[in-house]
């Protein structure tokens, strides 16, 4: 913050803080293969409902190469809520008790989604987009506690063809 506020037009953004592709404006414009109908199905089913987690989906079209889903949360969001965990004072903490806010872009060049798509059996479909969705919030570390606990046991599911038993993690 002290840098930004004594150069007026320099902006820091953490690398995770975009899509990486998104980082460095390249002035290309890549569309999604995905037609308007199945880019709304999949928006239906990429909407999460976790407790103390805000999320927001939007479908890009990406590289086919880069992750199916990838989260990005809000460089001020995380800005506040860094000076709220180190004790920022008065409005530090009204943001460290606002739920962490995520936006989970949809890679709609990914092929998998043709698969999903695809795919007649309603309950395994929302299984894969569930484990796409999960992976993508692991990788900034929002899987916790009963969420991470349900991913592990739905991946080992999914490996192994049929269902497995609950582990009970609350007494």
């Amino acid at each position: 913050n002290k840098m930004e506020m004594k150069w007026q037009d320099v902006q820091f953004v953490r690398v995770d803080a975009k899509i990486t592709e998104n980082l460095v404006d390249k002035n290309e414009n890549t569309g999604s293969v995905l037609s308007k109908d199945e880019e709304e199905k999949l928006k239906e089913l990429f909407k999460v409902e976790i407790p103390e987690l805000h999320t927001t989906v939007e479908i890009k079209g990406l590289s086919a190469d880069s992750a199916p889903v990838i989260a990005t949360r809000p460089e001020l969001m995380r800005r506040m809520k860094d000076m709220a965990m180190n004790g920022g004072g008065g409005m530090g903490s009204f943001y460290g008790n606002l739920p962490e806010e995520v936006t989970l872009t949809v890679n709609g060049n990914h092929p998998i989604y043709q698969t999903i798509l695809k795919e007649d059996n309603n309950e395994q479909q929302e299984k894969l987009v569930k484990s796409l969705t999960d992976l993508a919030l692991l990788s900034q570390g929002l899987l916790k506690g009963n969420e991470l606990t349900s991913f592990i046991n739905r991946s080992v599911e999914m490996m192994q063809g049929k269902p497995k038993s609950k582990i009970i993690t609350e007494f």
